[in-house]
């Protein structure tokens, strides 16, 4: 059994990461959160890209822990906005990780776009590296709409705003199973999947 940390100490990435792993029968990883190893410093996310993101937090958590580390950035990027929130998606409002001020200021500030040019989609850049210094990275992305009010009580972020294309409901009406299968953290990591069996 090969422990991989998951650089993340969200609970709900790290049950999402694990049940992707469980449907796909990948028995020989054990996914590991950062509150499962000493703590280290966290580096500040200061890529102009999900992928550069994605590849520093993970190249510090294999360095720090000497284990096989997977780490993701990810957020939406909304046609109107010019791509934004982007890789600022956690932190849109100024505070990071308060999801209902980041989604009442994306709403606001879509406030007066017709329904026709609300656009957009979540993106995920996912990396793995081990520690020989081996690295790859993999990017998903789920286009849909952004609706005027929040519906949906699963998901986190900007879920409850997002109708994935071919849907009529937001992703946070969507059952943790089905959103896995059609996300793009889900997607990402199904790409991911034949590396992890190769660990």
């Amino acid at each position: 059994m090969t422990r991989v940390l998951l650089a993340s100490r969200n609970a709900k990435k790290l049950a999402e990461l694990r049940r992707i792993l469980a449907a796909a029968a990948v028995s020989n990883v054990e996914i590991v959160g950062l509150d499962d190893v000493p703590a280290f410093p966290d580096a500040p996310e200061t890529g102009a890209t999900f992928e550069e993101n994605a590849l520093a937090k993970a190249r510090d958590g294999a360095r720090e822990t000497g284990l096989p580390t997977i780490a993701d950035d990810s957020g939406i990027a909304i046609d109107a906005l010019n791509g934004m929130p982007g890789v600022l998606s956690a932190r849109w409002s100024g505070r990071h990780g308060d999801d209902q001020a980041n989604l009442d200021l994306v709403l606001a500030q879509l406030n007066d776009v017709p329904d026709e040019r609300r656009g957009g989609g979540f993106v995920c850049a996912i990396a793995l590296v081990q520690p020989d210094g081996a690295e790859i990275t993999l990017r998903a992305d789920w286009r849909g709409t952004v609706v005027r009010e929040p519906s949906g009580t699963n998901g986190f972020g900007y879920d409850p705003i997002f109708v994935p294309e071919g849907y009529s409901v937001t992703s946070a009406e969507l059952s943790p199973g089905e959103k896995d299968a059609v996300s793009h953290r889900g997607q990402a990591l199904a790409l991911l999947l034949p590396h992890l069996k190769a660990l």
